[in-house]
């Protein structure tokens, strides 16, 4: 049965778009030194699965440019059951909380990857918890050295994380049937189980009169708005803040492409033009202005025209290569109608290379030059599953002292093929529940990132839904931020300082606007 796009869509975000990633088995102040497990096909979670071990508890002090951070690592499972107590998941998570603040008045935040099928290993590692494992560079190698340095970027300068990983990630299971399973392998179930966890943790660590707040990246960033509204409804629980990495709004909009759809091409063309210029120079929304106000001027126009159209053809034809440096002929053959694959292998063809679906500027060897099409591996995606997954295991067997024993899913892309997407002919958005989420929380802040060479979820797409918003009151509440680099732009330095600042400004905004609301 073919798959609707929006789940093509989605397995993209968890999966590379050429062959598949074989997904890997996943110091104490001692940093990982190469131990990668075997990989091997995923396979359902067993009701006679050894055991997870209980939590363990660690204290550790790193020494970061300027300060001292002294804090507490908690690594462990919750069990969440039905209402017979029959228990239906456990679900992994690491939580950090600085020793030297006030729990009652600490923000915590909770952070969860995308996929679906991903662990919340990449935020963990990659971008804001403690400990960093460095990926910056125009490649990544597989066989680099998995060893974790102290993360000078680190949140938790201003708010303890809790890194989640749902059912079917990390050590992460289904304990329940198929029929559980199912359930929690749902866009609807995914966020009741997730919402389950956060006021589960929230009670058990006393943390509910913590302000709190929720990153989540790619198809997590699709879940932000979500859970957010699931839990005000639901659960009795407010965050004061989302911050969105690189994510989805609307699937059905997306898929709309493959009818061609203007829009779609609209939303790329940006990224094309910044993947131009990031090869000579740094990238700006300035100097992006003229591509943007193309794509949703004058190119959407000439698009909405149509292939019948001759001259219209030859206008978008000859603009899109100008601003994307690719070849005329190929951009005239395509009716400037250009795709994600077709730019992964010909932006670089002349020198025979293919640039990441997830950031334009890392490249690898084309493997199969001279055939007109070629399978070929991520140069992001799949070249990080090797250090990454050995560096998230070695970090919490050594440094956090947790010893599961089975397989650790960094990357579990079973759980995006048995993904339910819900019924009708529509595919999921979250729009709604983000205009429902801000207009009935007048304190909530919202902040959308992406970076400018990312094709899988251009910033564009978000630019153009995000415009649909109505004001929602006299303050403006929600953000984008665009910063250089991909879908993990945060893997670059400059940009993840860039990144933390602005969290930090957001968190800052929201615990002014929490302290004022308390005064009144």
């Amino acid at each position: 049965m073919r798959l609707p796009l929006y789940a093509v869509l989605a397995l993209s975000l968890a999966m590379p778009l050429g062959a598949g990633a074989q997904e890997q088995a996943g110091n104490r102040e001692q940093p990982p030194q190469g131990q990668q497990q075997e990989a091997r096909r995923p396979r359902p979670e067993a009701r006679d699965a050894q055991a997870l071990p209980p939590e363990s508890v660690t204290r550790h002090s790193l020494q970061l440019p300027g300060r001292t951070l002294s804090f507490t690592a908690t690594a462990g499972h919750l069990a969440l059951t039905d209402q017979q107590g029959t228990p239906q998941a456990e679900i992994g998570f690491v939580a950090y909380t600085r020793d030297d603040a006030d729990p009652v008045t600490r923000p915590v935040t909770f952070a969860v990857n995308g996929g679906p099928g991903a662990s919340s290993a990449y935020l963990h590692l990659l971008a804001v918890g403690p400990w960093l494992l460095p990926m910056d560079g125009s490649t990544i190698s597989p066989s680099a050295p998995p060893a974790l340095v102290p993360n000078a970027e680190t949140w938790l300068d201003f708010t303890d994380l809790v890194f989640i990983d749902p059912p079917g990630t990390g050590y992460s299971r289904v304990v329940g049937g198929d029929q559980v399973r199912e359930r929690f392998y749902s866009v609807q179930g995914d966020i009741d189980g997730l919402a389950a966890f956060v006021m589960r943790w929230l009670k058990e660590k006393n943390r509910l009169t913590s302000p709190k707040f929720f990153v989540g990246e790619s198809y997590g960033g699709f879940r932000g708005p979500l859970l957010a509204q699931k839990l005000q409804s639901d659960q009795g629980v407010g965050f004061s803040g989302l911050v969105l990495v690189s994510p989805v709004f609307d699937f059905d909009w997306l898929e709309q492409g493959t009818a061609g759809a203007p829009w779609t091409n609209a939303a790329l063309l940006p990224s094309l033009a910044a993947a131009k210029l990031s090869r000579t120079g740094p990238v700006s929304r300035d100097a992006l202005k003229e591509a943007e106000a193309y794509a949703s001027g004058e190119y959407l126009v000439d698009l909405m025209r149509g292939l019948q159209d001759r001259q219209a053809v030859e206008r978008v034809s000859r603009r899109v290569a100008e601003l994307s440096g690719l070849d005329p002929e190929l951009t005239r053959r395509l009716a400037g109608r250009v795709d994600m694959r077709t730019v992964q292998r010909e932006l670089r063809r002349g020198s025979s290379e293919i640039v990441s679906a997830y950031d334009t500027n890392v490249a690898i060897a084309d493997p199969n030059p001279t055939s007109q099409s070629s399978r070929f591996e991520d140069p992001v995606l799949d070249a990080m599953t090797a250090p990454l997954s050995s560096a998230i295991i070695h970090h919490l067997t050594h440094t956090l002292n947790y010893k599961a024993e089975g397989r650790y899913n960094l990357l579990n892309g079973s759980i995006n093929g048995a993904w339910r997407w819900g019924g009708g002919r529509n595919g999921p958005e979250n729009l709604d529940e983000l205009r429902q989420a801000l207009s009935l929380d007048g304190k909530l802040r919202v902040l959308v990132a992406h970076g400018f060479t990312d094709l899988v979820t251009p910033y564009y797409a978000s630019q153009l839904l995000l415009n649909q918003l109505p004001e929602l009151g006299p303050q403006t509440r929600v953000a984008l931020s665009v910063y250089e680099g991909g879908h993990m732009f945060y893997s670059r330095q400059a940009s993840r300082q860039a990144f933390k600042a602005d969290v930090q400004r957001l968190f800052e905004e929201a615990l002014q606007a929490r302290a004022a609301d308390n005064r009144d």
